[in-house]
């Protein structure tokens, strides 16, 4: 793919420019390099300060030029003496040509010293992030937070990708895509910026590439990637004036401890870390009850930011602030050790344990089911505290990641369980809620009580059959998204997970588009795939959804298979998938897959929109076939080993006794390979 930058696949420069071609150079192509800087830093640097240190490596990158003097001879130096310049009216139309000329190249030198300055500034900082939050670099902003206009999904989602893997791939990617830099000529930059496998960091590259497709450049000249242009918001007002407080006093006491040093002719003892008043006092003001935030009662009506961050304070006790005290309590001083009083805690797989070190948000407080309940929220987990009743054992603390919620996922919240089942509390947003049966798609959704304050009614566990989940089926209010009803499936956790679905190729959907599963076809499709969500309980889910990425007609006139791809996403970004064959009859199979089971993978996400699969299966003559299908831009499949096949389209049925390993390798539309499942 070609970009727009002057030059289509420069090489490595030559020659360290001048300081005065050099920043002529930066100005010019400040963007596209400030651009490249920020695509290479790491994201756990947050969006604030990537965005600065983007900009601070970029207007760095031209100190190293030279003063002056000749670096290289440029056309027109003979012997190293420079050419007379020609005379005014002189008529040497040939030599202002070459001048000209001369020029362009050395702008182009400069240009391409400055990329590779940059690209080798941006993978020091990425291997050693740590400095650049000690060390905060030039430009400074203080009192605003800047971050970059949010992108739209696909950006995001590359966006995400690109925080899984390393610098070098990111750089390689960068200067493939956005630079248009040839293979070579990248893996050559790679090299000068001292990465020591540069052809590795090009495959990953080109895997993110065809992950992202054709919109790779699209996508990241993007607002998402766009560090120049930039939106502010305040800091934290309140603790920015505890922060400076607390800085006065601890310039004061370094003051008076220098004096006193001084004066006593001999050196002080350090009392403690440095940073231990500094972290006492943001766990103090964690704990501090009268910090918790609070959100307005209607700010969720009118916010472009609906998720658990405008939830209102709810409850008849969020004004107990002994109760509060306890709750917040629990949480920064952390669980109780075996065998001493205090809370229980919990917490998902990949959530921290770590104590709050700002204060939390404020979502409920009251007593449910005879327990004293508080709802905490800290930007990126849920907490919840539960005090039992005086006897009847300790207080309970369960933490669960949160830092990615939205309309679906962040609607609800489970307050407690009983022998009568879960009570949720429900988004603010939500104006209807009900109770469905995934086995009984036919049956229509009871209806489920909710309170003033947004608990429900005890949602009961479901017991018939594979026992399946309890699902709510809610509907967004018309204040903020019309007409708009999703599902969310209860595995134990404090969040439920959001159901979605795909249909099959023909039936009019866009290709990769899921949708929400409330629709007489999708409540079908769940029905047959209800029966694997339990073993997904405890592994952190945010989202799963069925996939019907092909469907076969089956000899022998046995009827229509189809083929389905579940993908569960956990709230860190990976995703787990489950690929099955079901015959007419609706029963499953699972087909084994290329990655481990509970490995990250990319297919049959955003980013795995092509998938092939294939299985033995037993027509109802006793006949022994092998079948294989895939997504709808496969042109072609290819079976190797114990069947060997290949045939135009893509699906494919071989009459075989056979029973052992086959390679399945499927063509795209646009001349790429696939490898299949089921090998």
């Amino acid at each position: 793919m070609q970009s727009h930058s002057a030059l289509a696949d420069p090489g490595i420069s030559p020659h360290r420019p001048t300081r005065v071609a050099a920043e002529a150079a930066l100005v010019e192509h400040y963007p596209r390099l400030v651009r490249l800087a920020h695509v290479i830093l790491p994201s756990s640097l947050g969006r604030h300060r990537r965005v600065l240190a983007a900009h601070s490596l970029v207007q760095k990158s031209f100190s190293g030029a030279r003063r002056s003097g000749p670096g290289r001879l440029p056309a027109g130096r003979r012997g190293g003496t420079e050419r007379v310049p020609a005379q005014r009216g002189a008529g040497r139309p040939a030599h202002a040509e070459d001048q000209a000329t001369e020029r362009r190249s050395t702008a182009g030198d400069a240009r391409d010293w400055l990329r590779e300055q940059v690209v080798a500034a941006a993978l020091t900082a990425a291997r050693r992030p740590w400095r650049l939050t000690l060390r905060p670099p030039l430009p400074a902003v203080f009192g605003l937070r800047l971050f970059p206009r949010a992108g739209e999904a696909d950006e995001l989602a590359l966006e995400r990708v690109l925080a899984r893997e390393t610098a070098e791939v990111r750089a390689a990617f960068a200067l493939c895509v956005l630079e248009g830099l040839s293979p070579r000529s990248a893996a050559r930059l790679l090299a000068v910026a001292g990465v020591s496998a540069p052809d590795t960091a090009l495959h990953g590259a080109e895997r993110v590439r065809a992950a992202a497709g054709p919109e790779a450049e699209s996508l990241l000249l993007g607002a998402e990637f766009d560090p120049c242009t930039v939106q502010t918001r305040p800091t934290d007002l309140l603790g920015r004036r505890h922060r400076i407080r607390l800085a006065a006093l601890a310039a004061a006491v370094l003051l008076t401890a220098a004096a006193t040093a001084t004066a006593a002719l001999r050196p002080v003892p350090e009392a403690g870390p440095p940073l231990a008043p500094v972290l006492a006092g943001a766990l103090a003001r964690a704990a501090d009850p009268d910090r918790l935030v609070r959100a307005p009662d209607e700010r969720w009506a009118d916010t472009g930011r609906v998720d658990l961050t405008v939830w209102p304070a709810r409850g008849p006790m969020t004004g107990d602030r002994a109760l509060l005290g306890r709750a917040l309590g629990a949480w920064v001083r952390g669980s109780a050790r075996p065998g001493e009083p205090g809370p229980r805690l919990t917490a998902t797989p990949d959530t921290p344990t770590t104590p709050p070190t700002v204060p939390a948000r404020l979502l409920y407080a009251g007593v449910v089911d005879g327990a004293a309940v508080v709802l905490f929220h800290d930007g990126v987990r849920l907490a919840r505290y539960t005090e039992p009743p005086a006897g009847r054992g300790p207080a309970r603390l369960d933490l669960a990641r949160a830092d990615d919620a939205d309309v679906t996922t962040g609607a609800a919240v489970v307050l407690a369980r009983s022998s009568a089942g879960a009570r949720f509390l429900l988004a603010p947003w939500i104006a209807e809620s009900s109770v469905r049966d995934l086995l009984r798609p036919d049956v229509p959704a009871a209806r489920l009580g909710v309170s003033r304050d947004g608990v429900t009614d005890p949602v009961p566990r479901a017991s018939a059959g594979c026992g399946p989940p309890p699902v709510l089926q809610l509907r967004s209010s018309t204040r903020i998204v019309e007409d708009h009803a999703f599902l969310l499936a209860d595995l134990g956790e404090l969040a439920p997970v959001h159901l979605t679905w795909t249909p099959e190729p023909g039936t009019g959907a866009p290709s990769r588009q899921p949708r929400e599963a409330t629709s007489a076809a999708g409540l079908g499709a769940w029905a047959r795939s209800a029966c694997g969500l339990p073993a997904l309980r405890g592994s952190g889910v945010r989202a799963v959804n069925r996939w019907e990425f092909a469907r076969q007609q089956l000899p022998e006139r046995a009827g229509a298979a189809t083929w389905t791809c579940t993908r569960a996403d956990t709230w860190t970004g990976h995703g787990r998938v489950d690929v099955a064959f079901e015959d007419p009859a609706g029963r499953a199979r699972p087909v084994a897959g290329t990655a481990p089971r509970g490995a990250d993978t990319a297919a049959c996400g955003r980013f795995g929109r092509h998938l092939l699969a294939g299985t033995y299966w037993t027509a109802p003559s006793g006949a022994g076939y092998y079948l294989a299908a895939g997504s709808r831009r496969l042109t072609g499949v290819a079976a190797e080993g114990a069947v060997s096949a290949a045939v135009r389209g893509s699906v494919l049925a071989v009459r075989t006794p056979a029973r052992g390993p086959v390679r399945l390798t499927g063509t795209l539309s646009d001349g790429g390979e696939l490898r299949g499942w089921g090998g």
